[in-house]
């Protein structure tokens, strides 16, 4: 029986993690070895294995019906525990899908090769290795605090496992997966530990994420490179020609220029501004920790929180054309490339906001030159409500192992899913993440603290037993 004493079980169940701490760090140490990269078609078997990993340790830990599903891509890991119709049914939501490490040689250390080392921020020590926050030591917490919970019978809902190895290219092949087997993935919430908190010593939950429109753009001048000495200031450069088409893009006040860009975002009143401009900030803290001299991005009308969290934005994530080799080669390229982000807002969409880019970008390109315009994923953004019941249900689980009750935060980043699985499943989303905004995911040094691992896996059964007791009151 699995359901027991709720004061016995809590000892029980974190009786079992303290005892097993040094385990469970090892195993993600192991799973953080593989480089799980799905952008990258060469380690398209990496992603394969870590895949078989986690399905491995899903069983170990007591899951029944564990699977590989194939998509188009890459596979999606699915388990259940079921223990009876009277209970709710949570899905656990996660990804083993990892980013490119490139430029590998800013990293301090290799990126499958975790390392542990201490930081200012993290004084316990951090793990240092690509996809230790972003998502892999996230998803494990799940793993170990099921396992936690089998082992103490203490298990006070149904639970569903959903690990997806496409996060970071978009989700490609899980609408699909998701319209395909309802009945599989239904369930009363979706548990998700993909954001972060403030600081480890502010809890937040995440009530907001961005969309996401990303396009890559061409710009073709020449029909071949040429001697820039014989041909420049004569033919149009398409490097330059695509810099200042770029920098057209914002204004002075750091406004995007696109027509009816803003046409459909959601503003928020003076009191929700006040709220969110609540959360801890460290102006001079943000800049050193970046060593920025000032903070120069975005709407300047608007403070840096509300800049990453309820404002859209337009960036170029990579830039290139011409020569990069070493050495000097005068050349004036016959083509130049970007890749180009715009984070979202409610009531924005990915569709409508690509095109509108596309339709600007083309209409904005002098005669010199002919320009493409690729769109990759987008996600749609959203909001979560903090009258729920699940969102009560993790706001008491924190408040328990971190002592204090957790600011409700919106995030900058984009988890496409979110709005998925609302329409799909009918159900609402929680977003209790346990990293930190400067784990520098995405980036060299990604790293992921201790303290944030093991306090994630015990918050977890937490949530588990406010949810089941909130859910049986109703």
């Amino acid at each position: 029986m699995y359901l027991v004493g709720m004061s016995t079980a809590l000892s029980t169940t974190q009786e079992f993690i303290d005892q097993n701490r040094d385990r469970f760090l090892a195993e993600l140490l192991d799973w953080l070895k593989i480089p799980s990269v799905s952008a990258d078609p060469a380690f398209k078997e990496d992603v394969q294995r870590a895949a078989n990993f986690l399905l491995e340790k899903l069983k170990e830990a007591g899951a029944d019906n564990v699977t590989l599903h194939p998509t188009a891509g890459h596979p999606i890991v699915y388990g259940d525990k079921f223990i009876s119709e009277d209970l709710p049914t949570v899905l656990v939501y996660g990804h083993y899908d990892v980013q490119p490490p490139d430029p590998i040689e800013l990293w301090t250390n290799p990126p499958f090769e975790p390392t542990i080392k201490k930081t200012a921020k993290h004084p316990d020590g951090a793990i240092f290795a690509r996809g230790a926050c972003d998502d892999k030591g996230q998803a494990f917490m799940h793993v170990k605090a099921f396992e936690a919970m089998m082992q103490a019978g203490d298990l006070p809902c149904n639970l569903k496992f959903l690990i997806e190895g496409e996060e970071e290219v978009g989700s490609a092949n899980l609408d699909t997966f998701v319209k395909s087997n309802l009945e599989l993935l239904a369930c009363d919430v979706v548990l998700i530990s993909d954001t972060s908190i403030i600081a480890n010593d502010v809890p937040s939950l995440t009530v907001g994420l961005r969309g996401m429109s990303y396009v890559e753009v061409k710009v073709t001048g020449p029909n071949r490179d040429l001697h820039s000495g014989v041909y420049g200031g004569a033919v149009a450069n398409p490097i330059n020609v695509l810099c200042d088409m770029i920098a057209s893009m914002h204004d002075e006040t750091g406004r995007i220029t696109i027509p009816g860009f803003y046409d459909r975002v959601q503003g928020l009143s003076p009191a929700e501004r006040d709220a969110l401009n609540e959360a801890p900030f460290d102006h001079e803290a943000y800049k050193k920790d970046l060593e920025i001299g000032e903070i120069g991005g975005g709407e300047k009308s608007f403070t840096p929180l509300e800049r990453t969290s309820i404002r859209p934005t337009l960036d170029v994530n990579g830039i290139w054309g011409g020569y990069i080799g070493k050495g000097a080669k005068t050349v004036l390229p016959s083509e130049a490339f970007a890749k180009i982000s715009m984070r979202l807002v409610p009531d924005q969409t990915p569709e409508a906001t690509t095109r509108l880019f596309k339709e600007h970008f083309e209409a904005i390109a002098p005669p010199s030159v002919k320009v493409e315009v690729t769109p990759h994923h987008g996600g749609h953004p959203a909001v979560l409500p903090t009258d729920s019941d699940e969102y009560r249900a993790a706001s008491r689980a924190l408040a328990k192992t971190f002592g204090k009750e957790p600011i409700p935060a919106r995030g900058g980043g984009s988890i496409p899913i979110v709005s998925l699985f609302e329409k799909e499943l009918s159900v609402k989303c929680v977003l209790m993440g346990f990293g930190l905004n400067s784990d520098d995911i995405h980036s060299p040094d990604e790293h992921y603290g201790l303290f944030n691992f093991y306090k994630g896996i015990e918050t977890i059964p937490h949530f588990y037993r406010e949810y089941a007791a909130i859910k049986k009151g109703a």
